[in-house]
């Protein structure tokens, strides 16, 4: 009924908790592109399907996999290798998959970010929307950033409320952070190249409405500060103890880190 594609650079650490998270999936496709660990060793030791591309983007890489993986069954899911399902959620997907019109391309999905032991429900503004289950041949993905939204849709798309969870920080702060001084720089890009569209702000899918916000109050002043005040005290992250003020803490910096991307983009192009 549902086939699974993970994208992998490098993984090994993350890769095995996710593979077994999926007990349930007979047709596992992992896409590589140039570990020098035991990802592609450990994918293929809980038999999955192994096929090796070089990255460019994570849209480019997700539609690749769509082109060129023999999948079996129609409906595709996109996990990362650091991302976890879970019974509920298992559950929630083939519910959907069940009651899917024809109409239907896919479903935008959430997740709980977990650090250390705690859900930051409240600290990251819970749920956001991904695009991360279609129906083949009905959508692909296009780039916005340093992630993907839905490209090419052929149908609607609906929502599946029930979250996997996200282990985003598996690798410590450090890594972490190396990950995302890049990331600045590709969200730095998307707001000095695309016009901000009054359009997608009132959109009826929090997918698309949420980044033209995030567009809109990237360049607004004082905006990191703001973020941090928002998520830790009127969201009220700070019920959610210290793991929520150290991420906190490191999203004002990523904040500050895709402005000064900006201002260094800006001042190059006059």
């Amino acid at each position: 009924m549902l086939s699974v594609l993970i994208l992998t650079k490098n993984e090994e650490a993350d890769l095995p908790g996710c593979l077994a998270s999926i007990p349930w999936c007979n047709d596992i496709h992992v896409i590589d592109s140039g570990s020098v660990d035991r990802s592609v060793e450990i994918a293929e030791t809980h038999g999955a399907c192994v096929q090796v591309n070089p990255f460019q983007s994570f849209a480019q890489q997700r539609n690749w996999a769509l082109d060129h993986c023999a999948l079996k069954h129609d409906w595709i899911l996109f996990l990362d290798a650091d991302e976890r399902s879970t019974d509920s959620f298992h559950a929630a997907v083939i519910a959907a998959i069940r009651s899917a019109p024809l109409s239907t391309s896919g479903f935008y999905c959430c997740w709980k970010t977990i650090l250390g032991n705690r859900w930051l429900k409240r600290s990251d503004n819970f749920p956001k929307w991904q695009f991360r289950m279609l129906r083949r041949g009905s959508a692909a993905f296009a780039d916005s950033g340093h992630g993907q939204k839905e490209g090419d849709v052929k149908g609607e798309i609906g929502y599946i409320y029930e979250p996997y969870l996200h282990y985003a920080f598996s690798r410590g702060w450090d890594y972490w952070m190396q990950k995302h001084r890049k990331y600045a720089k590709q969200d730095a890009m998307v707001i000095l190249e695309k016009r901000l569209s009054m359009q997608l702000l009132f959109s009826r899918h929090g997918s698309k409405r949420n980044a033209a916000i995030k567009r809109l109050v990237r360049l607004s002043p004082g905006w990191p500060r703001i973020r941090f005040m928002y998520s830790y005290l009127l969201r009220g992250g700070f019920l959610e103890g210290r793991e929520a003020l150290a991420y906190c803490r490191k999203m004002m910096w990523y904040e500050r880190q895709i402005r000064i991307e900006f201002d260094l983009m800006r001042r190059a192009t006059q």
